[in-house]
């Protein structure tokens, strides 16, 4: 998306802000600091929110851990497993706590990571399992990615001041175009688990 844009518009200059406390995030849409933040389930009483796309959770896990020869894993496999979590200042930490209490699933937290791409990597290298965003995998992904059964989304929402600039909303309405973009590599390993899944 952001190398469509930089083509089609040259002369706006871009500046990209990787955060991992939503707050933050808030508190420079608010100051007009930013023009738009990414972000899953922001408030929407103080701000301009727009739906971007659904994001589907996944388990990244080293491949000698027994939850990587399934094809798919129910969120109940978790309990007990040694995972990869989030600090208090990841927001998906709160999310995936209360997902996981809801479900009644009490996995054993072995670390914690404030940045959502580095707890598949960690998974990977063999520290446990990790519950992360399909975005959070990069293409090469050393470990197994495999799906929820059933499937698991989050909404991943634009979010802006009241007042937004044209161009900001030519912006978001290409996020909405292009949606959450998932790497081949990665894509493949999640087909393969469907076709597994439906013999």
């Amino acid at each position: 998306m952001l190398r469509a844009w930089r083509r089609r518009h040259p002369e706006v200059a871009i500046t990209l802000h990787e955060l991992a406390v939503m707050d933050e995030a808030l508190r420079l849409i608010e100051s007009d600091e930013v023009d738009v933040a990414v972000l899953p389930d922001p408030p929407s009483d103080r701000f301009q929110v727009t739906a971007i796309a659904e994001e589907e959770i996944v388990l990244a896990a080293p491949a000698s851990h027994p939850l990587a020869q399934r094809a798919s894993v129910r969120i109940q496999d978790l309990n007990g497993a040694p995972l990869v979590h989030y600090t208090a200042h990841n927001r998906l930490g709160a999310w995936l706590d209360q997902s996981l209490a809801r479900a009644g699933v009490h996995p054993e937290v072995v670390m914690r990571t404030s940045v959502t791409a580095t707890a598949p990597q960690l998974a990977a290298a063999g520290l446990g399992i990790a519950v992360c965003p399909v975005s959070a995998v990069s293409a090469g992904f050393p470990g197994v990615i495999r799906p929820f059964s059933p499937r698991w989304t989050r909404q991943l929402m634009a979010v802006t001041s009241a007042n937004t600039d044209p161009l900001v909303a030519r912006f978001i309405a290409g996020l909405r175009r292009r949606g959450s973009r998932v790497p081949h590599s990665v894509q493949t390993q999640l087909d393969e688990s469907a076709v597994v899944a439906g013999e």
